[in-house]
């Protein structure tokens, strides 16, 4: 399982920046944002999930207010050629 996850993650697109400038409207109130892109949805609920994770899980919550997103590539207003139709 943990080979499986350290595999997961080095295929795994992950950006992580505390320089946050908001182009438009206001910027978010954090000095931190990770972005983590996986395959599907069910393996980023799979990641949430995992036992392995949770003492990861637990110790970032435990030091920080933190919020843990879904974001997927479909456009919901279906006006942008290169994502899928929401």
């Amino acid at each position: 399982m943990q080979e499986e996850r350290e595999k997961r993650q080095q295929d795994d697109c992950s950006h992580r920046s505390g320089r946050i400038e908001a182009l438009e409207g206001k910027a978010p109130d954090a000095s931190l944002v990770a972005l983590i892109e996986f395959p599907s949805r069910e393996a980023a609920m799979e990641f949430a999930a995992d036992p392995d994770y949770a003492p990861f899980g637990e110790a970032r919550k435990a030091g920080s207010v933190s919020n843990f997103y879904l974001i997927d590539d479909t456009d919901v207003a279906g006006t942008i050629p290169c994502l899928g139709k929401g």
